[in-house]
């Protein structure tokens, strides 16, 4: 299907030109009989314009190479076929409200549209001769200069009227749909602003040399991207691009260009300005570096008078006495200021244009402010002097302020940009320059001294993690009581009751069938009725096969043996059916029907035939009955859809994709097929004529993954209720295509420089664009055609994460409104506004990873849990779930999840009387204090060894008083050194103590000889033994050490030796 022009957005707006063509009041248009509207190319040098702005209001888009003729009793439209096809839907042949009847004409190009503009000419003629135009724009296609040239004839030469100003005050009061994007275009300017500032304030920390103009392009370039924009960044354009100026030269105008300067930090003025869906707005601020105090109250007085204009815009208002108004609020502040104002309008309408000239806060425009109006208000003084300016920049300051705000009904106009905080000490930035200590202070104050300053720092600075705390406290606060509202609105006396299926066999006797088998006293299995009919004490019994458990048979003698049991109370009839449903029912548990296996004269079969038959037959329809119950099962829950609306056979430009496979696998066979969108949903038909339908209205959230570090391009919907495709139902339903080699042939032999390898890579790299492009073109077409009802979600890779939601890991990935797992199967999707709080379990600093469960509003619904994130996440995941005002706890314990909610859905009025959710918060901070006391608990002590026991053997003794004596040698050693010793002396007492470990070791070699007469201890023929029975000798020996001295004793246990006392 083609995409469509929104029908009922079309007809309110251009009701909206024909009330104000038809108000009397109008001078301008009350006087003019026909309007014409000639549309070319998009100028790139001109893109703010009236027909461009025109063509967005009514169309959304922009059509090029079309007529728009406008006359009090028709409409009429001439395009090509493709922009007939995207307005066919408009068509009709009677009034609609105010709007009149519309035809549609088609460009006829073998003819040069001749044809076509005798047609509009005579339109023209009949209408009258005063022709409405937007007199400044002027053609620039070769059939819109015809169009231009040709229709004035011989007889018909048309007074043509410029109608600017009365379209320029019909756009610039916005419609309430306008006010929301609006909104949301001043978000994103006050997002580009902040990181703008963010940039400054680094730059003038680093004393970064840049040039203006470099700086501005680097700005233009990032402040639309996702990190700046959130969801938003795909719809968000420069208006133009940032003007950034400093160094005592400032032009204070929105056409000004960053010069080709380097910066000077001392006074920086920066403008930024956002286009979202084709609706601009505008931040302007100024940053001060060490101003002096004269220039900080300028400062203050242009923020006042900012406020007083804004003030004075209210409906009624005429523009110039608003400009009025901030020329007297400043004369009465501070009348020196005046002669520094620019001379400039104090602002202008914004919307689909960013300056709308028509409706300027000048002192000549007597143009009246309306309702609903937006405005730039923009305040500048130039030629001003920062006294205090540091040493290398400039003295020449300016200081420029500009906001987007709203005119509303009662008070004074909405500031749409406050989030762009415009106060003093938010746009002043102080060095503090710490005075030099003395060397000789820094010296006695040793390493502390010197970090006094960073101590100080750190103490005022505000940490994210403290950032995240202020804010979840607030969000906690509101958790609690919106949960215990949510609760007390939708919880009733009245349970949901699921009806269970009756399992009476027949209303009434007379619905028996009357039956050989039943006649005779025989069992008898009904299968249209789902029954068993059985004799008790020669009446026939029926039963319902959902009473009957199971049946067996057996053969003793001549006799065979059908056993058959029931359900009854205390039994389990199925897993959804624990419970009997009357538990205090007199019941039959089981019977035993005999009969005999012996054929009687004159019988063809013996009698037991019969009960091997009806066993055959209870099993067969037990199985279809439970066959019947797991369908039905399965449909619980599933909605049917509505039917497809296909595209006219005629229709073209319909989004299409082609080669697509689909998850899960609903036809048997893993085959190809096409995904088309038509008027109310799409549909997937494979190659084996298979057909999937999504319709949009069952549309929960749909997603575009593109392949980027994936091997799959995919879309995924996520529906509002599961539909059942073949017997089974689906919540998630996926179409994708693989891209490159999912297996790779490990036995062939690769080269890092084989051209073909090269030669491959390059083609994958460039499908991989190409099919981005074109899953890309196919969502904004979607969305276009469906007014946006079914709008494509990207998942962000910055902020993705690892971890098991099922069985396997896998990487989540966040999304504007959800958190999802689409490439592996089962999918993934949680919707955050669900979500009620998030649970971070097993968080500790001796566990790499960590575990998080999400806790839905709809506390019936099972929680989600996923395991096993690594510990590196965590920061980055508490600051995404901050930044969507969601509520998260943190705690070493894994909770049971399944026992905390069954109790609140007993009796929730009770959980939230005892604090609601606040245990979470209490649980992990008792957690805190137990870490903290285990770790003040144990505190070693130098001598812990002294506990042991004492009763060492005669090594360890010697080994004692080796030590002592060895400390005891190094005292006297250190005192004889302080006497001044000779070397002769000292090496005599060296040579003495080498003699006295000589005579140590012979003692020790003797005393364990009978150990090693069989090669070694008992410890060495085990792998171990002393290192002084190694061949070789003792290492440390070898290093003129002692090997007792390195001896473990007895009642050590495990650890490193003791240290040496010194």
């Amino acid at each position: 299907m083609s995409a469509r022009v929104n029908k009922d957005r079309f007809l309110k707006r251009m009701g909206k030109i024909y009330e104000s063509w038809n108000n009397q009041n109008e001078e301008i248009l009350s006087n003019i009989n026909s309007m014409l509207f000639v549309t070319g190319n998009l100028d790139e040098e001109n893109v703010y314009n009236k027909t461009n702005a025109m063509q967005s209001w009514l169309y959304n888009t922009h059509l090029v190479d079309t007529v728009l003729v406008l006359t009090k009793n028709h409409i009429y439209f001439l395009g090509s076929q493709k922009k007939v096809q995207f307005v066919e839907n408009l068509k009709s042949n009677d009034f609609n409200g105010s709007v009149p009847p519309i035809t549609l004409l088609q460009r006829e190009k073998s003819d040069k549209d001749r044809g076509n503009m005798d047609k509009l000419r005579k339109i023209l003629v009949e209408a009258g001769e005063n022709v409405g135009y937007f007199a400044k724009e002027k053609p620039n296609t070769e059939f819109t200069k015809s169009i231009m040239e040709g229709l004035p004839g011989k007889d018909y030469k048309p007074n043509l009227t410029d109608i600017t100003l009365p379209f320029a005050i019909l756009f610039a009061v916005k419609l309430p749909e306008e006010i929301e994007i609006m909104k949301k275009s001043c978000t994103a300017s006050v997002n580009a602003w902040k990181f703008m500032k963010s940039k400054l304030v680094n730059a003038t920390d680093l004393k970064k040399k840049v040039r203006h103009n470099k700086f501005a392009d680097d700005i233009e370039k990032e402040m639309v991207e996702v990190k700046q924009q959130g969801d938003m960044s795909g719809h968000v354009e420069a208006c133009y691009t940032p003007i950034v100026q400093s160094g005592g030269k400032y032009v204070l105008k929105f056409s000004a260009q960053s010069p080709d300067t380097a910066m000077d930090y001392g006074c920086v003025v920066g403008t930024v300005g956002c286009r979202y869906r084709s609706y601009c707005s505008n931040v302007g601020r100024t940053m001060l570096l060490e101003p002096s105090d004269e220039l900080e109250k300028q400062y203050e007085t242009a923020m006042a008078m900012e406020a007083a204009i804004i003030e004075a815009l209210k409906p009624g208002a005429v523009l110039k006495d608003v400009y009025e108004a901030g020329i007297n609020f400043l004369k009465s502040k501070d009348a020196k200021l005046v002669d520094k104002l620019t001379q400039a309008p104090f602002g202008f309408a914004t919307g689909l244009e960013f300056r709308e000239g028509q409706l300027v806060i000048g002192p000549k425009c007597t143009a009246v402010v309306k309702e609903n109006m937006t405005f730039v208000i923009a305040i500048g003084f130039n030629n001003l002097v920062n006294k205090a300016a540091k040493e290398g920049s400039s003295q020449g300051a300016a200081i420029f302020i500009s906001d987007t705000v709203l005119v509303v009904k009662d008070g004074a106009a909405e500031n749409l940009t406050t989030g762009a905080k415009n106060r003093v000490k938010s746009f002043v930035i102080r060095l503090k320059d710490e005075p030099a200590a003395p060397v000789d202070d820094i010296i006695s104050e040793g390493r502390k001294k010197r970090n006094v300053i960073l101590e100080d720092q750190t103490r005022h600075k505000q940490t994210n993690e403290d950032k995240r705390k202020k804010k979840q406290s607030e969000i906690g606060q509101r958790l609690n009581e919106e949960a215990k509202a949510r609760l007390a609105g939708t919880q009733s006396g009245d349970q949901a009751v699921v009806s269970k299926k009756s399992t009476v066999a027949y209303k009434n006797r007379e619905k028996m069938p009357d039956e050989l088998e039943i006649t005779k006293l025989m069992v008898y299995v009904d299968r249209r009725n789902d029954s068993v009919v059985v004799p008790v004490y020669g009446v026939s019994v029926p039963f319902h096969i959902s009473m009957i458990k199971n049946c067996s048979h057996s053969v003793e003698g001549d006799y065979v043996y059908l056993r058959i049991n029931f359900a009854h109370p205390g039994s389990q009839i199925g897993r959804d059916n624990q419970n009997f449903q009357n538990p205090l029912a007199t019941f039959i548990k089981e019977l035993t029907f005999r009969s005999s296996n012996v054929k009687e004269p004159g019988e063809l079969q013996p009698s037991s035939d019969n009960l091997l038959t009806a066993m055959r037959l209870i099993k067969d329809l037990q199985k279809k009955y439970r066959t019947q119950e797991a369908e039905e099962k399965e449909k619980e829950g599933a909605v049917k859809q509505d039917k497809l609306k296909l595209n006219p056979p005629g229709a073209k430009m319909a989004p299409r994709l082609k080669d697509l496979f689909v998850r899960p696998n609903i036809v048997a066979k893993r085959l190809s097929g096409t995904l088309e969108a038509h008027i109310n949903g799409f549909r997937y038909h494979s190659v084996r004529g298979d057909d999937i339908d999504v319709l949009y209205n069952n549309i929960k959230h749909a997603f575009f993954q593109p392949c980027d570090n994936e091997m799959i391009i995919l879309l995924h919907f996520h529906l509002k209720n599961p539909v059942l495709w073949g017997k089974k139902k689906y919540q998630d339903i996926q179409f994708f295509t693989e891209v490159g080699e999912i297996t790779t042939d490990l036995g062939k032999y690769h080269h890092m420089q084989d051209r073909d390898d090269m030669q491959s890579e390059q083609q994958e790299r460039e499908m991989r664009k190409k099919l981005n492009a074109a899953f890309q073109s196919f969502a904004d077409k979607v969305s276009r055609q469906t007014n946006e009802a079914v709008d494509f979600d990207q998942p962000f890779n910055q902020l993705a994460f690892t971890g098991v939601p099922y069985r396997s890991a896998c990487t989540l990935k966040p999304t504007s409104s959800c958190l999802v797992n689409l490439t592996e199967w089962p999918p993934l999707v949680i919707t955050l506004d669900e979500v009620e709080l998030v649970s971070f379990e097993r968080v500790s600093f001796q566990i790499r990873n960590f575990d998080m469960v999400f806790i839905f509003k709809d506390y019936s619904r099972k929680v989600q849990t996923i395991n096993s994130i690594p510990a590196t996440s965590l920061d980055s995941i508490k600051d995404w779930l901050n930044s969507c005002d969601i509520r998260y706890f943190e705690g070493i314990q894994s909770l049971n999840w399944n026992n905390i909610m069954r109790t609140i859905t007993k009796d929730p009025e009770a959980f939230f009387e005892d604090g609601g959710w606040n245990f979470l918060n209490s649980n992990s901070d008792e957690e805190a204090v137990d870490d903290e006391s285990s770790e003040d608990a144990y505190s070693p002590s130098e001598d812990s060894a002294s506990g042991e026991d004492d009763d060492d053997d005669d090594d360890e003794s010697a080994a004692d008083s080796e030590e002592d004596d060895d400390s005891a040698s190094e005292g006297s050693l250190d005192s004889d050194e302080s006497s001044g010793k000779s070397w002769s002396d000292l090496e005599e007492e060296a040579a003495r103590a080498d003699r006295n470990k000589e005579i140590g070791e012979e003692t020790r070699s003797t005393k364990h000889s009978s150990s090693n007469r069989f090669g070694g201890s008992s410890s060495n023929r085990h792998g171990g033994g002393s290192s002084s029975h190694r061949p070789g000798g003792s290492s440390s020996n070898r290093h003129g050490g002692s090997s007792s001295a390195n001896k473990r004793p007895n009642g050590f246990k495990g650890g490193p030796p003791p240290k040496r006392r010194k």
